[in-house]
């Protein structure tokens, strides 16, 4: 049995443990003063200068699922969106796209995010599985032109 916030926080913490992945925010934050928004994603990675690396995540929607007498389970679908400076000259899409896929390896190697939640194929028959990359675009954010990613997973808990 795992509330919202518990799988909220594993996950975070799993995008948190790719190495240089940037900010990890448990949530949608929301400045009035742009310069204290931009600090929210400021992020210094081994490898370079300080520039705008972060994510923001959020839950999209739950599902409620009683696949056996006596047993519910909640299915979360969340969405995570991620910035990182541009820099053409660095090729900072391939490295933005390694960030990625290195954390859609972390979740393949754990998607119970160290038993918090279970399975989805062996609850109620669901085969996605893992992180869904939905969009990859340059945008503008704080001002500065970015990579961005909008990923999306499945979670599954019993209630």
């Amino acid at each position: 049995m795992s509330t919202v916030a518990e799988v909220r926080a594993a996950i975070a913490a799993a995008a948190r443990a790719v190495p240089d992945f940037g900010q990890v925010h448990e949530y949608e934050r929301y400045v009035r003063d742009e310069a204290k928004f931009k600090q929210l994603y400021t992020f210094t990675p081994s490898n370079g200068p300080l520039q705008l690396r972060g994510w923001w995540m959020r839950r999209v929607r739950t599902v409620e699922r009683s696949p056996h007498i006596g047993r519910v389970i909640n299915v979360h679908d969340w969405r995570m969106r991620g910035y990182m400076s541009l820099a053409d000259a660095d090729a900072s899409e391939l490295e933005f796209d390694r960030l990625i896929e290195a954390f859609r390896d972390a979740v393949r190697a754990d998607p119970t995010f160290g038993g918090v939640c279970i399975p989805g194929d062996q609850v109620d028959g669901d085969t996605q599985s893992g992180v869904q990359v939905e969009d990859l675009n340059p945008v503008l954010f704080c001002n500065v032109l970015c990579n961005s990613a909008v990923l999306s997973l499945k979670t599954w808990s019993y209630l």
